[in-house]
């Protein structure tokens, strides 16, 4: 499945519309980045182990509401992606990769 396949697939799990959608997509997309970083935090904190399969299966979840943003957005997950290497490698070419701020 390609991207453009994966967005439209995505699409088909949508249960919520307009605004309440908005909510709902980037509620599900802080959970989900919140359960992978409680995953690292138990590995940290009480040694617990996990299988990668397990990181595997919250980060599909991760990238499942990152595309039902951008979709939302009528943007697409390839757009998102060449988006990011565009600004990450602006950003190295300046020697801003480390700092804070949305333009360095």
């Amino acid at each position: 499945m390609n991207t453009d396949e994966y967005s439209a697939w995505v699409e088909g799990k949508i249960m919520t519309e307009g605004e309440t959608r908005l909510i709902e997509n980037t509620l599900g997309l802080v959970g989900e980045a919140g359960e992978v970083a409680e995953k690292i935090k138990k590995l940290l904190r009480d040694k617990t182990r996990f299988s990668s399969a397990d990181i595997i299966k919250e980060l599909g979840d991760v990238v499942f509401y990152a595309t039902a943003l951008a979709n939302y957005y009528n943007a697409d997950l390839q757009e998102v992606i060449e988006t990011n290497i565009d600004k990450l490698d602006g950003r190295e070419k300046r020697g801003t990769l480390s700092g804070s701020g949305d333009n360095r």
